[in-house]
């Protein structure tokens, strides 16, 4: 219970074929006609919508293979429990519906200046990582954290408030950055010899905190320079310079968490981005990325209607040349 309670009260969620798309080599000419589509999976969360109680993990599974998914990815704090015999039986339950387990979204937060508070945080991912190899995922979504001194505001929380303010909040008083991606950077360092035992690859994603800007988490994966550590590339994450700071990211990515906002984003910052998948899609066969890509639906509409129009966007999108 100690575990649960710590993942929840790290924030709101946003969520062996991904390894192929960690390959920065080119991809062949364009001018085959041979081509092959990159798989497409689909976050849990996308089915929840953050909609008061969490959407159970098996609905969604039987939603994503009868709407034609090849994969799902498991949003950690949406499952209802962390027993073997539950893990077991949703391996199971993805089994029979045709479907690879390709991701597992988790939350932790190194972004504290408290070395107990790091270490908890640092042996959370390690368990994590152990639930990803129980179920057979090759790779986990991690965060760095963020420095928490965003705070409500009316009846709007803390993370509404946060992405009022695109992400962004002040560092700690008597702190600095560097302080931030020294925390960050070691703590993701031990839990590397994990990873590589479970044959899980951890997947720094562009989030909030000090993952806010793709500098910031190509210092993070440079430094530790760990075939073990790549990126989850959100592609929803950037206000600022996005075909830059995508580009950036492009040749070191193991999944790519694509959003969809139909019917309006949940939170409206977002629908000031302009999701352009065809050039995404361009962007990575030009990186060579055969992997997943993880549908993460986050707009109003019913999901239902708006997550199938998502894979078929989402296909149309993403191929690579053989």
């Amino acid at each position: 219970m100690k575990r649960r309670s710590l993942i929840k009260s790290i924030g709101a969620a946003a969520l062996g074929v991904p390894l192929t798309g960690c390959s920065s080599l080119s991809s062949n000419s364009e001018s085959s006609n041979k081509i092959k589509k990159n798989p497409i999976g689909v976050s849990t969360y996308s089915f929840w919508q953050f909609n008061g109680r969490e959407t159970p993990i098996e609905y969604c599974i039987e939603k994503a293979s009868e709407f034609g998914f090849d994969g799902v990815e498991l949003l950690l704090i949406q499952m209802e429990s962390e027993e073997n015999s539950y893990l077991q039986k949703i391996k199971k339950k993805a089994f029979d519906a045709g479907l690879d387990i390709m991701g597992l979204s988790t939350h932790q937060s190194f972004v504290s200046p408290d070395p107990l508070k790091r270490k908890e945080n640092i042996d959370l991912t390690k368990h994590q990582i152990e639930i990803a190899h129980s179920l057979g995922i090759p790779t986990i979504r991690i965060n760095t954290g963020r420095w928490g001194t965003t705070k409500p505001i009316g009846d709007k929380s803390e993370f509404d408030v946060l992405m009022d303010n695109k992400g962004v909040e002040s560092v700690i008083e008597g702190y600095t950055e560097e302080d931030g991606f020294k925390w960050v950077i070691d703590s993701i360092a031990e839990c590397i010899p994990t990873a590589e035992k479970n044959g899980v690859v951890l997947g720094l994603e562009n989030h909030w905190g000090l993952g806010l800007t793709s500098k910031g988490v190509m210092r993070i994966v440079n430094a530790i320079n760990s075939p073990w550590l790549s990126v989850t590339l959100d592609t929803g994450n950037f206000f600022d310079n996005r075909e830059e700071q995508l580009k950036e990211l492009a040749p070191h990515t193991c999944l790519i968490q694509a959003k969809t906002y139909y019917g309006g984003a949940k939170w409206p910052a977002f629908n000031e981005i302009n999701m352009d998948y065809p050039s995404i899609g361009e962007l990575m066969r030009n990186n060579n990325y055969k992997g997943y890509i993880s549908l993460e639906f986050e707009g109003n509409a019913d999901a239902n209607i708006a997550i199938p129009q998502s894979l078929e966007l989402l296909r149309k999108s993403f191929y690579y040349y053989l």
